[in-house]
């Protein structure tokens, strides 16, 4: 009787080890298609803007307004250029901005962190009082200030996004520093006389290397729609390049006349690109921590 049991038991046991590892593979497969997806559409986003020149956004005045059809999917604006074309190359300008100004935001959370690490309870105090000095001025002034004074145009929107999007990537990683510092294999590190670089390029930096991966991607979508805003409100890049703001701007004039598509096809297609990041910083996140994954 207790042989049956037994067997019983592990029988048991064993289909339910086997249902968790199912579930845990379709989970992963699910996660990976996801990953998939959103790069798919934001690489088709990125490439096929980049190969829309001047000549395809020419000016043709003869076909100025046109409501959506097969020949313009999006309709034409008052210059008759095809509102599809011109809204993947300006998602395309916008996801080339947002790279480049998340990259410079990562690299200044990155030296912070490297000082955080390789400081004391003082540049601790240091760092997060130029953090409190940052996040007290109002985001979009600030960045506002920085773009017109440096030029305006994609110059001075990717360094005014760089400057005003490293705080909060900065106070996440700090708080996992402080955390890390309290481990007992830092404290044995420190005892055996590992200098503090080493520390950190073997026991911090691959702690949070995961985070810092995911924080990047999801600094994306606040770039993406901060150029807009302010491209919109006439302070980002030059009317002559397309952008996302522009269109929408451009388009708030022909709105009473009842051509909505000026406006709502752009609309839609920004907020399906910062969905598409938002989902594979996510699904990204999911899949580098396995805590998080298993949960």
């Amino acid at each position: 009787m207790k042989l049956e049991n037994n067997l019983y038991t592990k029988n048991i046991t064993r289909s339910h080890s086997q249902r968790v590892e199912e579930r845990g593979l379709s989970l992963r497969k699910k996660t990976l298609l996801l990953i998939f997806i959103a790069l798919a559409f934001l690489s088709f986003i990125f490439i096929k803007g980049s190969m829309i020149n001047d000549d395809t956004l020419a000016v043709d005045f003869a076909n100025k307004l046109k409501a959506p059809s097969l020949d313009h999917l999006f309709g034409t604006d008052a210059s008759g250029r095809d509102m599809a074309l011109r809204t993947i190359k300006g998602l395309s300008n916008s996801i080339y901005i947002g790279i480049i100004g998340s990259l410079s935001s990562l690299l200044i959370a990155s030296i912070f962190s490297l000082t955080l690490s390789l400081g004391n309870k003082s540049i601790d105090k240091m760092v997060n009082f130029i953090i409190d000095i940052f996040l007290s001025i109002p985001h979009m002034m600030l960045l506002i200030l920085i773009s017109v004074s440096t030029g305006r145009g994609a110059k001075g929107v990717i360094l005014g996004i760089a400057l005003t999007h490293w705080t909060s990537l900065t106070r996440l990683l700090r708080g996992e520093i402080l955390e890390l510092k309290n481990e007992n294999y830092i404290k044995i590190s420190k005892t055996l006389g590992k200098s503090k670089v080493f520390i950190f390029i073997h026991h911090i930096l691959p702690h949070i290397a995961g985070q810092m991966i995911v924080g990047l991607i999801l600094l994306f979508p606040h770039a993406i729609l901060h150029e807009s805003a302010i491209s919109f409100l006439g302070f980002g890049l030059s009317l002559s390049t397309p952008s996302i703001g522009i269109i929408l701007s451009e388009s708030m004039k022909y709105l009473l006349q009842g051509h909505w598509y000026l406006a709502f096809f752009p609309g839609l297609l920004l907020c399906l690109v910062v969905y598409a990041i938002n989902l594979l910083g996510e699904n990204l996140g999911r899949l580098l921590d396995p805590y998080s994954y298993h949960r």
